[in-house]
Parts: C-alpha cells; sequence; structure tokens
C-alpha cells in the first residue's frame, strides 16, 4: 500500500522485459511490460510505462530485447549423478544401470558425492534457466541442506528400495529416514519432500502400501519411474500377472498424488487412467532416446488431459540438466510419435515445462506461472543474439531456437541467482577444479 494516494507504491524490484511470457493465461505474450516484485512475491503485471508510474522500486531491472518467463521446472533429475557425466555411455538401461552404474556408486556414494553433485548441478541448471527441481537420490537429507544453502526451490524424494545402500540397510531404516526428512523440511518455503519409490521392479508389495499410507497420511507425493522400458513391463506380467500401472493401482498408488516418470510403454486405456485419476506424468525424452527404452505418448497424454511435465533425468543418462534442449527436443519427438506436425505446439511445451512440472510436484499454487501472489521463481532469456533472429513469434523461438546460454538473468523467491550470466553466491572456478577431482576418484576406483 502506498503511503498516500498520490504517491507511487513501494516494491522491491521492478523487471521491465521486451516480452512477459506469463504460461497462464495460455500461449499469451506481454510485450513491453513489467513484473512488480516484493519480497519473495509477484505483486502486479502490467505495462512498462503503468509499473513506472504507479511502483516506487528499490531496484528497476531493465531487459528490453529479453523474454522474462517463470523458471523451468525440472520435474526429474538425480542430481548428485552431475559426477557421473559419461562414465557410461551408449549402452542399454539394464546394462547401464547394473554393471556400470550402480557398481561406481556403490563405491563413491556417500554425504560428500552427494553435496558436491548437487552444488553442480544447482550451478549448471541456474546457468540454464532451472529454478526448481524434482530430486530422486540417496541422502535426501544432504541434498535438501545443500539446496536451501543456495536458495534453490526443490522437491526432495526419499528414496524407497528393496536393497541395503548407504544410505539405508533395512525397509525400517529407509522408511524411518524418510519421516526424518519430511518432519525437518515440511513447513520451509522452498523444499519440499517426496516419497521416491525407485521403480515396480525394485520396491515390493509391502513396501508400496506402506508408501501409499504414509503419503495419503502425510500428503506427500511419490515420485516413481515407471514403464520406461518394455522388459520392465514383460518382467511384471511374468513376476506379478500384471502390468505394473495395474500393480500400482491394485495397491492403491494411482492417484493424483503419484507422479510417473517415463512412461514410454502405455495402453489407450492406460492414458485414460492417468487422466481419470490425476496423475502427473514426467516426460524425459533425450534420456529415453539415448537409452533407447522407448516414446512416452506425449501428445495423446496431454490431451487426454493428463497433466504432463518435462524432466531431464540424471547427468548419467541425458548427460545435461539442459532444459531448453529438453524442450525442443520434446516438441519435435511428440510429432513424430503422433504423426502430427501440431502435437505439443511450442505454448504447450512451455507450460509443460513450468506449470506442469510445478503441478506435478505440489507446488502449483505457488510457482509455474507469472501471476500475481505466486513466488518470484523468473528467468530473462535475451533473444536479442543471431541466432534467435528475426524474432517472429516469441513462443516458438523460446522452444526450437532458444539455447541455455541466453539465460541472462534468475531469480528464485525474488532473490537474485544470476545477474547478466553471472552466479550469485556461488564459486564457479571452486565447483569445476571439485568435479575435477571427482573424475580423478572415481577414474582410480574404475582402474
Amino acid at each position: 500500500m502506498s503511503d498516500s494516494p498520490h504517491l507511487p507504491e513501494a516494491c522491491d524490484l521492478l523487471i521491465e522485459a521486451g516480452y512477459v511470457v506469463p504460461i497462464e493465461p495460455h500461449a499469451v505474450v506481454l510485450e513491453d511490460h513489467a513484473v512488480a516484485i516484493r519480497g519473495s512475491e509477484i505483486v502486479a503485471i502490467l505495462p512498462r510505462a503503468e509499473a513506472r508510474a504507479r511502483f516506487r522500486a528499490t531496484q528497476v531491472v531493465s531487459r528490453p530485447e529479453a523474454a522474462l518467463m517463470p523458471g523451468l521446472v525440472n520435474a526429474h533429475t538425480h542430481n548428485p549423478m552431475t559426477l557421473l557425466r559419461g562414465v557410461a555411455d551408449d549402452l542399454p538401461l539394464m546394462t547401464w544401470l547394473q554393471q556400470h552404474i550402480w557398481p561406481v556408486e556403490a563405491a563413491v556414494i556417500g554425504p560428500e558425492f552427494v553435496a558436491d553433485g548437487t552444488t553442480l548441478a544447482i550451478a549448471e541448471m541456474l546457468r540454464g534457466g532451472t529454478t526448481c527441481a524434482n530430486e530422486n537420490y540417496f541422502f535426501g537429507d544432504v541434498q535438501a541442506a545443500v539446496y536451501k544453502k543456495h536458495g534453490f526451490r526443490a522437491l526432495v524424494g526419499a528414496v524407497i528400495i528393496d536393497f541395503p545402500t548407504a544410505w539405508a540397510k533395512t525397509d525400517d531404516e529407509y522408511f524411518a529416514k524418510a519421516g526424518e526428512l519430511h518432519d525437518q523440511w515440511r513447513t520451509d518455503p522452498l523444499i519440499g519432500t517426496a516419497f521416491a519409490p525407485h521403480a515396480p521392479y525394485t520396491v515390493n508389495d509391502a513396501n508400496f502400501e506402506r508408501v501409499r499410507m504414509l503419503s495419503d497420511q502425510l500428503d506427500m507425493q511419490v515420485h516413481l519411474h515407471t514403464h520406461e522400458t518394455a522388459q520392465e513391463i514383460t518382467d511384471s506380467i511374468k513376476l506379478h500377472g500384471q502390468r505394473p500401472l495395474a500393480r500400482l493401482d491394485r495397491l492403491g498408488l494411482v492417484n493424483d498424488r503419484l507422479i510417473a516418470v517415463h512412461m514410454t510403454q502405455l495402453t489407450e486405456a492406460e492414458i485414460h487412467l492417468c487422466a481419470e485419476r490425476g496423475v502427473s506424468v514426467v516426460h524425459c525424452p533425450e534420456s529415453n532416446l539415448k537409452l533407447a527404452s522407448g516414446f512416452c505418448p506425449a501428445c495423446a497424454l496431454q490431451r487426454a488431459g493428463v497433466n504432463l511435465a518435462i524432466g531431464t533425468d540424471g547427468c548419467a543418462s541425458n548427460n545435461d540438466l539442459d532444459m531448453f534442449s529438453e524442450n525442443r527436443t520434446a516438441a519435435i519427438l511428440a510429432k513424430a510419435v503422433a504423426d502430427d506436425a501440431t502435437a505439443l505446439d511450442a505454448a504447450t511445451t512451455l507450460r509443460a515445462s513450468t506449470l506442469g512440472g510445478a503441478r506435478a510436484l505440489g507446488f502449483g499454487e505457488r510457482i509455474g506461472s507469472i501471476e500475481v501472489g505466486k513466488q518470484a521463481d523468473l528467468v530473462c532469456v535475451e533473444l536479442s543474439a543471431l541466432e534467435t533472429q528475426p524474432l517472429h513469434n516469441v513462443l516458438s523461438q523460446l522452444v526450437y531456437a532458444t539455447g541455455r546460454q541466453q539465460v541472462s538473468d534468475v531469480w528464485i523467491a525474488g532473490k537474485p541467482k544470476l545477474v547478466q550470466r553471472e552466479l550469485v553466491g556461488m564459486d564457479l572456478p571452486g565447483i569445476i577444479a571439485n568435479a575435477r577431482q571427482w573424475r580423478e576418484r572415481i577414474r582410480h576406483i574404475r582402474a
């Protein structure tokens, strides 16, 4: 509120942009607009001239040739695995996982590995316009602390898996640690918690039932890989007499808290079941392509009314955290899979990687679109570069032509995290040096 009807209102930050892409309303681009921020919240979206007249801002950031959009939401990550980038490539999923990734992880995993890998991931994500990640990895307590330290928004998964790891040795210990993680972070404005049962082929019925019961009681999302490969379906039918989604449904997990990742093997009936139950599906096109896991029917899911989100997966299988690249691949692949050039258009793709991801994580009321009352998780993308000229269509350019190197500025909850390509409060040379010493440690282990 202003002190007088004739004086402008105070705000902390006014971001002026050539184009504001709010996501909601859908497919809208507001030219020559500004977003006013007070504390961590968006308080107004209005034409630049009106914003200058109405607000007295502590800071004004003017980006006349940039698009201002919500921060990207990476809806499926294993971010400590940035330190395993390139360790094992060009292999099918189970060979890659069982013969390469799991043995290396067993040798290196611990709080130090998780903290350092998460820090590297945060720096990479911020430089690529990602402001929120859905995390699925061990040592969730360490991850949460690192995300909080750097002011990065995350949903941190408490892993449940049927065999002992460095994180937990027994079923009871996995669940006890999940409870501790939830208790510690349940009121935090940046960090949320979810259950992360690894996959139907690594979690038994009793543990899935326990997850469902606790998810219902604590109102926690359930984040898992499922229907990732054709082999997974075949094995599930042999072992359980039904497909993985049918088994999850029998165990009460197919509901609006389920974040189902990959989903490359789906029948029409399964697509409609997901729509009816409010399941969110996370499409990870580049990881699925690289591992030859199959094709998620993203267009069919979206047109059926399923909430669609986009994720990179981990750096061991992608091998980057580039959500701009992921968006482009998702949009183009959807057209080939649907045999329809109109499938997953630019506006719909941007929605999936922002508001769709936010809703999947249970954060839809807080982030994912530029709306009054939401958190100021915002990204400026410079569109003046040669590679994005001429600028006929902003939404098209953001999906089909823009690279992550064009992200100039990032804010999370109104706080600057990237200013004209420079990370705020992060030691970039130190992070790179640390990654290199992990390379030497892992090389020695594998020798």
